[in-house]
């Protein structure tokens, strides 16, 4: 009887706060993502290109050609390349491409399937929409259509094949009272409800529950959004997230490159711990140096306040010698900081 929740420490949170903190520091605007519609042009180009690199949920290998292929056009795409693209259900992609280009060749089984798999191009995605084909169709309660969700989601086959009966003919109780009507009662015809409910069973080897696959495709629109249109300060701020991961970083400085951002080098006057922006180019944070802790950090920011260092011995003169350590001084010097 207890609540059980799935907290996923997750850095993309971390990324957007410190991408908004450096659009406010950089160009005096603050950003407010409950204000910014889900129609955005200009993030909708960016992920059909699927240069999606540091998009939440969008940047695998695989995802990049993906969504490519699907080029989405609104925020019901991202939510439904989400849920397909995993094992399983990838068998699907295909069909929901094809369908999705050519809306033409969608056929209904039944017409009281369309409204219900209408946003999906009539290909079934989510265990939600079983919840509706099952009540819809089968005339279920809202109580024993998560039943159903739930048999699903937990792979209870016997549970499944119990309800086909239900789900097509209803459910008499002893007095002979209706107690669930069924396709057949609904008007539908008993071989489409039993091929309606093969498709259901197959699906339930990887029914995805859309309200998950909504809250992701929320940060992934919001991540590419703030790629579109903010890109120097979302790469640093994306940078500063993988600090101990040299060959991540590696990966997102190519990912500047291609969009002619400067990578400006790591500098005792200039950089701060995390990665900056200067002037539409990104300075290098010196937390990302090996072997240079905060401590020195600290040291050299506050060195450098009164004046700037102009040579060597002013810099270890300048530093608190507490903190000051071979190591760090050498890979400084190694970095060209």
């Amino acid at each position: 009887g207890l609540l059980k929740m799935d907290f996923l420490g997750l850095r993309n949170l971390t990324v957007i706060k410190e991408a908004i903190r450096l659009i406010r520091l950089n160009r005096g605007i603050e950003l407010d993502f409950s204000k910014i519609p889900f129609d955005d042009k200009e993030t909708y180009n960016l992920l059909c290109t699927g240069e999606t690199l540091g998009v939440f949920q969008l940047e695998s290998k695989g995802m990049r050609s993906f969504i490519k292929d699907l080029k989405p056009e609104n925020i019901e795409d991202i939510i439904a390349g989400i849920s397909l693209f995993r094992p399983g259900p990838m068998d699907s992609i295909p069909k929901y491409i094809k369908y999705k280009n050519n809306p033409d060749v969608i056929k209904y089984l039944d017409p009281k399937l369309e409204p219900i798999l209408n946003v999906t191009y009539g290909c079934l995605v989510y265990q939600e929409q079983v919840m509706q084909v099952v009540r819809q169709l089968g005339g279920y309660s809202y109580g024993r259509s998560d039943l159903v969700r739930r048999a699903m989601g937990k792979k209870k086959m016997d549970v499944m094949e119990k309800e086909r009966e239900i789900f097509i003919n209803g459910l008499v109780d002893d007095e002979g009272n209706v107690e669930i009507q069924g396709c057949v009662r609904n008007g539908v015809d008993s071989k489409v409800a039993n091929i309606i409910f093969d498709d259901m069973i197959d699906f339930a080897k990887y029914a995805f529950n859309k309200s998950h696959a909504a809250s992701y495709a929320v940060l992934a629109y919001q991540t590419a959004y703030l790629k579109a249109h903010y890109t120097v300060e979302f790469m640093a701020a994306l940078m500063t997230s993988v600090m101990g991961n040299p060959s991540k970083i590696a990966e997102y400085i190519g990912d500047c490159k291609r969009m002619n951002i400067k990578i400006l080098p790591p500098d005792v006057n200039e950089s701060y711990s995390k990665f900056t922006v200067v002037n539409s180019n990104i300075r290098f944070g010196l937390l990302a140096v090996k072997n240079v802790g905060l401590g020195i950090i600290r040291a050299i920011i506050d060195g450098r306040k009164a004046k700037k260092f102009t040579t060597f011995m002013e810099f270890c003169e300048g530093i608190d010698t507490k903190e000051l350590n071979k190591r760090a001084v050498e890979s400084l010097i190694k970095s060209g900081a």
